[in-house]
Formats: structure tokens, sequence, C-alpha cells
């Protein structure tokens, strides 16, 4: 007899359908999945011994399929068989031969095996009509399981450290990459979620200042079939198959629910030394790329036509580049990334999100994007979501994808405009110098340091709606940056096609390492320092790409997606310039916590072009005198002086020079109310802090900035 029961609740009407997922009970589990326009939907349970027991769902008038299963409960793997139209043409993909995971399930238990002849729709050019066969031939075998797990954690007296956005300084990181050389970690534990929380690992990310770690996706996810035929494997992870289920190759545990357990442990023990956790998360499409190219595992199996972006031919509308889109102008994809983002928060007590190519999140029914749009709006409503940090990656790959600055409070957003501006001034434009020709100026570079208004400055904004980056997991390393001007993908079997060509990068008259004199790579490292400087020392909040800090290389792969090798990991066997840098990333940290300055909250009162004395910032050029507008827009300007005025904020004035010129220059310090002489506090000439020499210039008198470098000075009476 059947152990399968209708759901019925008391409180609930019978044609409301329970939450979807599968929910421990007293006496069971109730499986609850989204099937709109299906005919059957089949529980199928699978026994230890690999044996599958299907069970009929009822059918809910929402579209929902549920049963109530008496006698099983946490670590029961399941899957779900959908019987309906074939109908490519009208969107509708059924085919109970395709065993499918739960879109809501907390763990997957295996991985999938590609296979064309299983998974891929079989073309028939003769075939008229929808030109597409079904494949019957029963995908189980190649299929991971959904598992069953419950809630139960001792969190203790865990708490957010919700630092402010001021505060934050964002660490970018693979899981595995951080950890899977580390020494001080144990063996057992490199490259694993518990890896992440050892105490040699967060040693590490308090003596470099960090306060949030934003981690490369760790939802459940799979390899794309090109890379999977190739021999790689997908290592970045944006290729989502389960948005609540971690993933479990990352983890130490080898059960599903000590992986659970220990993602949720690594976050606790974060918390405990104050630093916040950050998710990178793949919404905008899922691991079933496209609908003639991609598997049929989970979302297009259960209902094509509500979850993804179609054509009037039943295709992908492909905005991501990824193969397909989902569609979140529906309340079920909208309801399940929502659903998902609360799990995380209140079940896992990470701290934020980081959306990657948010913009297909807020595209309209027409394709359009909308600041608006009913899922960002949901995010800035929602109680548990609103107070978590949320980052968005703004610009897809489809019409007017580029979306930088349009996004509604609280959002921050990566700027890549910041990226690109300080690339170019101290690495490109550096390069002209060199040759004597022009560059772009300090025009733009001055409004990044100062927050970018030009994005931010509008619809209730600030300086912290910038997330500011040099580097990231996608590019060049900040070493690759200083020794490449061409990308080398060959590893990742593209015919290096893949990755960007457009990096703002400079090789300093060398390609690679190889060849490098002692005095290119030693303005090389002046260039690491520079680019690291502005980061830190602009309005807006820093983020620095993991391994960037140890100047570490990827041989000139910008791509490494696939590359869960040598190329990705970090090598912690340190020579003595590594420990420089790194010893001079953490010291700009800290002279960022120290000024309130750095760390502005609105942007910068008053207008300094127009010679207010009053501003809170100000610019001059190498004379001392406040630039004039022929010098900002004159490509040939490659020194700036700029003064923050902490005055509002309780804080001294600090000046910065940025002197991006091939050539020595005396520059005059300003002259400023209250100021009398100007006190160095570091220079990127020096390998390391502690060699900066004390320096005090009178204000009006002149400092010798060196070729391609950066100066920090404290105003004093």
């Amino acid at each position: 007899m059947s152990g399968v029961q209708p759901v019925i609740d008391p409180v609930r009407s019978p044609n409301i359908a329970p939450p979807p997922g599968a929910h421990i009970t007293p006496t069971g589990v109730e499986f609850c999945v989204y099937a709109g326009h299906a005919s059957a939907v089949e529980l199928c349970l699978f026994a230890e011994s690999g044996a599958e027991r299907r069970e009929p769902l009822l059918k809910h008038s929402d579209g929902h399929w549920s049963a109530h299963v008496e006698g099983v409960g946490s670590g029961q793997r399941y899957g779900y068989r959908v019987s309906g139209e074939w109908s490519p043409r009208e969107g509708l993909r059924h085919n109970p031969a395709k065993l499918l995971v739960d879109p809501y399930a907390r763990a997957v238990d295996g991985g999938l095996t590609w296979c064309p002849e299983v998974f891929g729709h079989v073309v028939d050019e003769s075939f008229a009509g929808d030109g597409e066969t079904r494949d019957d031939r029963d995908s189980a075998p190649y299929v991971p399981r959904s598992v069953v797990l419950g809630d139960a954690f001792d969190w203790g007296e865990d708490r957010p450290p919700h630092v402010a956005w001021q505060d934050t300084v964002i660490y970018e990181t693979h899981v595995v990459s951080l950890t899977k050389t580390l020494p001080d970690v144990p063996e057992h534990l490199r490259g694993t979620y518990a890896g992440v929380a050892h105490p040699a690992t967060i040693a590490h990310l308090k003596r470099l200042g960090v306060t949030s770690v934003e981690l490369l996706p760790v939802h459940t996810f799979i390899s794309e079939p090109h890379v999977a035929v190739a021999g790689l494997s997908n290592y970045w992870g944006y290729n989502t198959l389960g948005f609540f289920a971690p993933q479990a190759r990352y983890a130490r545990a080898d059960d599903p629910q000590g992986v659970l357990d220990e993602i949720k442990g690594m976050v606790k023990l974060l918390h405990a030394e104050g630093i916040e956790v950050l998710l990178d998360v793949v919404y905008n499409h899922s691991c079933e790329d496209g609908s003639y190219d991609g598997p049929t595992v989970s979302l297009r199996g259960l209902d094509n036509r509500v979850y993804y972006r179609l054509d009037e031919q039943g295709r992908d509308v492909d905005v991501t580049g990824c193969g397909n889109s989902v569609d979140l102008n529906h309340p079920v994809p909208m309801r399940l990334v929502l659903d998902s983002l609360r799990y995380w928060v209140q079940e896992v007590h990470v701290d934020g999100f980081r959306f990657d190519l948010a913009v297909t999140l807020g595209r309209g029914r027409s394709g359009e994007f909308h600041p608006d749009h009913p899922f960002l709006m949901a995010l800035r409503t929602d109680p548990v979501l609103a107070g978590t940090k949320l980052i968005a990656e703004p610009w897809d790959v489809g019409p007017d994808g580029w979306r930088t600055g349009q996004f509604p409070p609280p959002f921050s957003e990566w700027n890549d405009k910041f990226r690109d501006t300080v690339r170019t001034f101290w690495l490109t434009d550096l390069a002209r110098d060199f040759a004597r020709e022009p560059g772009e100026g300090v025009h733009d570079l001055a409004t990044r340091l100062a927050g970018s208004g030009d994005l931010f400055g509008s619809g209730h904004r600030s300086p912290l709606a910038s997330i500011n980056f040099v580097g990231a997991h996608d590019g060049f390393t900040l070493a690759d940056l200083t020794a490449y001007d061409h990308k080398r993908n060959e590893a990742n079997g593209e015919g290096n096609r893949d990755g960007s060509d457009n990096n703002h990068s400079w090789n300093h008259g060398v390609e690679g390492d190889d060849d490098a004199s002692a005095e290119v790579v030693a303005v090389r490292r002046r260039s690491m320092r520079n680019l690291l400087a502005t980061l830190l020392m602009s309005s807006g909040v820093p983020m620095i790409s993991g391994g960037d800090e140890l100047g570490l290389t990827q041989g000139g792969n910008n791509n490494p997606y696939c590359q869960d090798n040598e190329i990705s990991w970090y090598d912690w066997d340190l020579a003595d310039w590594q420990q420089d840098l790194l010893e001079t990333t953490a010291f700009l940290t800290r002279l960022r916590a120290e000024h309130t300055v750095l760390r502005q909250r609105q942007f910068f009162p008053g207008d300094p072009v127009d010679g207010d004395e009053f501003a809170a910032v100000h610019w001059h050029g190498t004379d001392g005198s406040v630039l004039t507008a022929e010098q900002w827009e004159n490509g040939r300007t490659r020194t700036m002086s700029v003064v923050f005025d902490g005055a509002d904020v309780g804080d001294s004035r600090l000046l910065m020079v940025l002197h991006g010129s091939a050539d020595n220059e005396t520059v005059t310090l300003p002259q400023q109310r209250g100021v009398g002489r100007w006190n160095l506090l570091w220079h990127s000439a020096a390998e390391r802090p502690d060699q900066v020499q004390e320096v005090v210039v009178e204000v009006g008198a002149g400092y010798d900035a060196r070729a391609a470098s950066f100066a920090i000075f404290e105003g004093r009476p």
C-alpha cells in the first residue's frame, strides 16, 4: 500500500499548495514542486541500493503538485518526473524520461554525467514542424539526486557583524583557491568551507583588514557540456543547478547533512571574528544552457515556458551569454529566487549577496531594464533581505545591457568605470607617456577618487553605492595587469578566443615574466602599489581581488573559469617582494580605517572646480595651484594633487599626490587653511611601509616625486 497521502492542512484549503520543496514533518516529508503545464508529476524516491519508487503527486489549482510521504525523513534521495505536452515551438518540453532535480532541494548528491546521446535534444533536420524529437531514454543513471535535509544547527550566540558600508573592505575569493596550498591549514581542510574558517585563514584576512569575504558561487553547479567534453571542469561555479544546495565538493564532509553543517560552521566562525560572508549568486541563468545543446535536469523539464524567457518560436532569449535567461517577470521563478535568498540569510546566516549579471534580473516583459522591476522592488522591501548587503553586477550581454549607476538604493554596484579609469591612468596612459604621447588626462580619475558622483550622485545614493575594484576573478590579476598586454588563455581549450581583449593593462615593455629585467620588475611592482593605493584611498567601498595582495600571477590567463589547478590556486610560498606587497596592502587598509575622510558617507560638499575655498576636496597641479579647466581637459596632464578635508567628519586633511608621469618631477605641495606643513605617511616608491622615511614639507614647498608614484601626506598646523 502506498505511503503517499494527499496534503491536507486543516488551516489551509485543499486547493492551496504547501511551501515548495521537501519539508520534514512529525510523520514523514511533505513534497511540493511547481509544474504548471504538466499533466502528471511523479515523485521518485531512491533506496540506498538505487532502486526507484514512484508515487503520483496531487495537483493544486495554482500549478503546484504535492504529496505527504510517511515513513521517510532526512537523508532521503529523491527527484521528479513530469509528463505533459512535448511542443518545443510552444515552449513545452515535458518528458518523464528525464529525472529532474528539485529546484528547492537543500542538498544535491552526486554529479551529472554529460552524455550527448542522453541529454542532448536530438535534432532531425528533415522533421517538419518543431524541428526536434524527444529523447525518451531514461536519464536517471546520469543525474544527481535531491536530498531531504532538516535545518537544525547549533548557532549558539551567532550574530551578524553588520559592518557599516563606510567601514567595509571586501575580499573576493574562491573557496578552493584561498586555502588549497595554505601551509598552516591542515591538509585535509585545504580547499574547503572549513579551511576558509580555519584560524590561519582568518588571521590572514584580519591582518589584511578585510571586513567582508565575498565567495564565488557556492550554490550547487555543474560543468558546461563543452567544458566536460574537453576534459576540464567548471571551477568558478557560474552554472547553477540548485539555488538552495551548497556545492558539496567544497566540503570536508562527505554526506549532505555534513556539507550543510560545514558551510554554516564556516559562517559562524567568521562571524565570531567580525567578518561578514557575502555570496556571489547566479540567478540570471541556470545550468541547462540553450534548449538545443543543453541538458534537461530541472527547470526546463518542470515548466520551460514559465522559468525561462522564450521567443515566439519557443527558443531561449539569451541576454546572459550562457544559453538561457531565467524569467523573473513570472511569480514562480521570482518566488524561487526570493525564497532562496531568504533561506541563505535565515538558515545559513549569510550577510549579503553579489548578483551576477543583475541587469537580467531587472528586465521587463519587453526586455528593457527597469530600476523599479518587481524583483528589485521586492529585494528593497523584503523584511529579511532589505537589511543585507545587496551588490549588483550592473550589466549583461543583452541590448542596452550596461547599466552602471542605474540600480536603485540600497543597492551598491560593481564600478567598472573605476576599474578601467584607474588602470588607464597607471598603466596604458603611463605607457603613452613613456612614448611621449598624450593620454586621457586626470579628469575622470578625479571623479573616481571622489566617489563617482557622475554615476551615483543622484537618486538618494552616495559614494557607498560604488564598489571600487581594479581586479576581480574575471580578468587579469594585479600582477598580470603589469606583465601582459595580451591574454594567454590557451589552457582553456577555446583557442584563446575566450576572455576580454580590453584589459587596460601594460607589460612595461616586456611580455610576461621570463625576460623582464630588474628595472622592469621594479617599475611593475611600483605600478601594483599605485593601483592598490588608488583603490584603498578612494571614496566608495573597496574590493580586493583575492591573491592580489600577494602579487599572484595566472600566467596571463584572464579567464581561468575552468582551471581547478595551480593557475587559480593561491601560491603561499611568498618571495620577499610578495611579503612586502602584503605589508603594503595591510598598511593601506589600516590607513583607511584610521581616517574617516577616506570613508565618506556622502559626497564631498562644495565645488572645488569653481574655486570654492570651503569645498572639502581640492585638486591641484604640479605648481600647487588649483587645476585650470585647460589642465583638466589636457591629455598630457599626468600629475594631480588632491586634498581631502576631513574637518566636517572630525578628521585631519589628507593630501595625495598621484604622479603618473614617466619622469621624476618636483611637485609643489598646495596651501590649505590651517595647514602649515605636510607630513609624509607613505609613498609607492618604497617596497614596504617601514622603508618610508620621515619627510616634512612646508606648504608651498616642493616634493620630489618619483616617476609613476603615489604619495600620501597628512596636514599639520
